[in-house]
């Protein structure tokens, strides 16, 4: 018969009972304070390690975020709107061709504009920061439809306004041709979704006929003050179309429409035909509605105005198939009558990108609308998108499952270390009912939560049994679930705060352009060349890449895996001089001097590119150097960085003005260096900082810093700077001769900080 107070207690009270001689009701006043104090200080020891977890996944987080996650991240300064949007981040460009089969992007016809320091103008002319920083904050811009009057261009869309998240009717000008845009305003904001802006004149009036299916009909509205003014006239069918195009066509005017609300119908899969003897009705439907209604690849929705060339009706579709608008179909109208209705696919010709997600169209593209000009070219606008619809919803999802995922390993690894033993049902200090003790629902025998966590904690327990923590085993299996919880937080953190995984262009006084890449080397480094070009052609703003191939058998272009031309210059004279040498093919004024050796994020690229533009007299590069000293002596980046300043810029990686930086590079006056150059092959970065600081008395030379910065030509035999201190031994030799030459570097160095942005600390 057991001892007074030894029934339900445990092994390690029985050991303390006995050992210290409590005996009688002692030992329950013992289990009434020592269980709750027991249950205290575990709690305690399970708060402590709740709290050093979360630091150590914060600190994992943080640096993380730092090292990796931001140096992808496009950071363009938007004073509100262009937010994640689950619909898409849409965009507008324009196209221009002979025929509109034969349609290239804005930055192949080489429309410039001076203020914007765009040589050339490049796609997308629109974007929801035109919007955005005009004061009507957008998410996206979507659905142009082009009004063409004299020499002016009107642009009509729809903006997804960010303080009803629904779509308006906005509206830009152009008197360039389509080269800029001026945002005008909200031509038409209803209370309802508007979208498809169809915009035409009949009989000198100008009407829209938007899309506002959430009202349930397709409604007219005519300008009573073009473009900003419109007044409601009449409902053209009681029926919710979506995405209707009007044309006049064979003696009737025609809709082409789409029904989602029939029966049986699958959403972006219907096409229906309407047709009338006026535009403003009365509709009649064709006999064979609905024309398609099953097949999302189709085309059956709608993709923009149905245009008339050399007699023939085309009609664009979108192709819906893997998500909505993933790009644009073009059929030929066979057959149109009353009665019956003929298509057939014909191919539109319009190059899709192989930058992905970095291009602004490289997802998605799913309207277009072409249109005549009086010159009898051909002008086209259409949108596009970088990311598939709902993208920014599941990555949100993901982001929050590996989160979830991490709370899970580091509850475990607490249950695998013991600090769990106080809240799991096996716990020593869980368990304190007693006949006159408050009811306890673990201690209830018909509670479902008791046997279901019960069942868990065998579980548990067996796994702890197998995992002797004190063996290498168990030491192994702590560190996979910590480096499992690692890679968590990482993803965690990647999909929550890693935006859409595009590197963006940036946007400069409300345009962007391209550049040319331009590297030189030779047949002993055919691998990095072929890596570098990879990589390097899929960055947003890289029109072409030249490659001066200095020395051995060329390759052949199509070797390359690149998503833009790439362009091989062989030369007779193996010279560094063939870095600046003049070349009437490049069809950018700005040139990114890389060597192929180099490996930097384009986001870092493309930050350079924009502050070239910024100042496209200066050289703008990523290496940074400061040449002082009686003599001169040429030192590493880091002694720029304890003077805290730069006087010149290594042109291995720069941003330059082809018209200017090559022309003086081969002027008469630089005869003199370029022949030091080809005697001690090395300098040809040193010899162009001279010539732009001896030509101007202004600053000649801007820094960004990268966020990081591979130099693969420590690691390469074939790199002539392998030996350090030989190779600023050379530099420094060419320092004192092109001094006495061209004269010295200006004193004044410029500091690190100096931008706002912070993009050269």
């Amino acid at each position: 018969m057991p001892v007074m107070g030894e029934k339900g207690a445990n092994s390690t009270e029985l050991w303390i009972f006995r050992r210290f001689g409590i005996a009688g009701p002692w030992r329950s006043r013992w289990r009434r304070w020592s269980r709750p104090l027991g249950y205290l200080a575990c709690s305690s020891g399970l708060v402590c390690y709740l709290i050093g977890s979360f630091l150590v996944c914060s600190i994992v987080a943080i640096v993380f975020f730092r090292l990796w996650v931001s140096s992808f991240l496009t950071v363009d300064s938007v004073s509100a709107g262009c937010r994640p949007d689950g619909e898409g981040s849409w965009s507008i460009g324009i196209f221009y061709g002979k025929s509109p089969f034969s349609l290239a992007p804005i930055e192949l016809s080489n429309k410039s504009n001076e203020k914007s320091s765009a040589w050339p103008v490049a796609n997308p002319v629109l974007t929801c920061a035109s919007v955005s920083n005009a004061g009507y904050p957008s998410n996206f811009v979507a659905d142009p439809f082009l009004f063409i009057q004299d020499n002016t261009f009107y642009l009509f869309f729809e903006t997804k306004t960010v303080a009803t998240m629904q779509g308006d009717i906005g509206v830009a000008k152009s008197l360039d041709q389509g080269a800029t845009w001026e945002f005008l305003g909200i031509a038409l904001d209803e209370a309802w979704h508007l979208s498809y802006p169809y915009v035409f004149n009949y009989r000198n009036d100008t009407y829209m006929m938007p899309e506002g299916s959430k009202k349930g009909d397709l409604r007219l509205y005519r300008a009573t003050k073009f473009p900003l003014e419109w007044t409601f006239e009449k409902v053209l069918a009681s029926k919710p179309l979506v995405d209707t195009s009007l044309v006049h066509y064979n003696g009737y005017y025609w809709l082409f429409t789409s029904d989602f609300s029939r029966l049986s119908i699958e959403k972006n899969a219907e096409l229906e035909i309407w047709f009338s003897n006026s535009p403003l009705g009365p509709w009649k439907e064709h006999r064979k509605n609905p024309i398609y209604r099953a097949d999302k690849s189709l085309g059956a929705r709608n993709g923009g105005r149905l245009f008339i060339y050399e007699g023939s009706l085309y009609r664009p579709g979108q192709d819906c198939s893997g998500t909505y608008g993933r790009r644009l179909q073009v059929y030929k109208v066979e057959k149109l009558t009353k009665e019956e209705y003929k298509e057939v696919p014909v191919s539109l010709a319009i190059g899709e990108t192989k930058k992905g997600r970095n291009s602004w169209n490289g997802v998605r593209h799913h309207h277009l609308d072409p249109q005549l000009l009086p010159s009898g070219h051909w002008v086209a606008v259409m949108d596009g998108d970088r990311v598939p619809s709902g993208d920014s919803t599941r990555t949100l999802l993901l982001g929050w499952t590996f989160f979830l995922l991490l709370f899970l390993i580091v509850m475990f690894i607490g249950l695998l270390v013991g600090v769990m033993d106080c809240i799991h049902p096996q716990g020593n200090y869980l368990i304190v009912s007693r006949r006159n003790e408050p009811f306890s629902f673990w201690t209830n025998p018909h509670s479902k939560l008791r046997r279901y966590a019960a069942g868990i904690s065998r579980c548990i327990l067996a796994f702890k049994g197998r995992v002797k923590l004190k063996t290498c085993h168990g030491k192994l299996t702590i560190i996979f679930l910590s480096i499992l919880g690692v890679v968590l937080v990482c993803m965690a953190v990647q999909y929550l705060y890693g935006g859409n995984g595009a590197e963006e262009g940036y946007m400069y006084k409300g345009q962007y352009s391209q550049f040319t890449m331009l590297t030189m080397t030779y047949d002993a480094r055919l691998w990095n060349l072929k890596q570098y070009v990879k990589h390097y052609s899929r960055c947003a703003s890289v029109r072409e890449i030249v490659v001066v191939w200095n020395k051995g058998k060329p390759p052949i272009e199509d070797e390359f895996d690149s998503a833009v031309p790439v362009r091989i210059r062989v030369e007779q004279n193996n010279s560094l001089n063939n870095r600046f040498k003049d070349d009437p093919l490049i069809q950018t004024r700005a040139v990114l001097e890389l060597d192929d050796d180099i490996l930097m994020t384009c986001n870092d690229i493309e930050k350079g590119f924009r502050a070239w533009r910024e100042h496209p007299e200066r050289i703008v590069g990523f290496y940074p150097r400061l040449l002082d000293g009686s003599p001169l002596k040429y030192r590493d980046e880091m002694y720029a960085r304890k003077k805290n300043g730069y006087n010149v810029i290594l042109t291995g990686a720069a941003f330059m003005d082809t018209e200017l930086a090559f022309k003086r590079y081969w002027s008469e006056q630089a005869t003199e260096g370029r022949a030091l150059v080809n005697k001690l092959f090395n300098c040809e970065d040193i010899l162009m900082n001279f010539l732009y600081a001896n030509t101007s008395s202004m600053r000649t030379v801007e820094y960004i810093r990268p966020s990081w910065a591979i130099d693969t030509s420590k690691f390469s035999a074939s790199a002539i700077s392998r030996n350090t201190q030989q190779h600023y031994n050379i530099r420094t030799e060419c320092l004192s001769r092109f001094s006495s030459i061209y004269g010295s570097l200006p004193k004044m160095a410029w500091n690190f900080g100096s931008r706002g942005d912070g993009w050269d600390v």
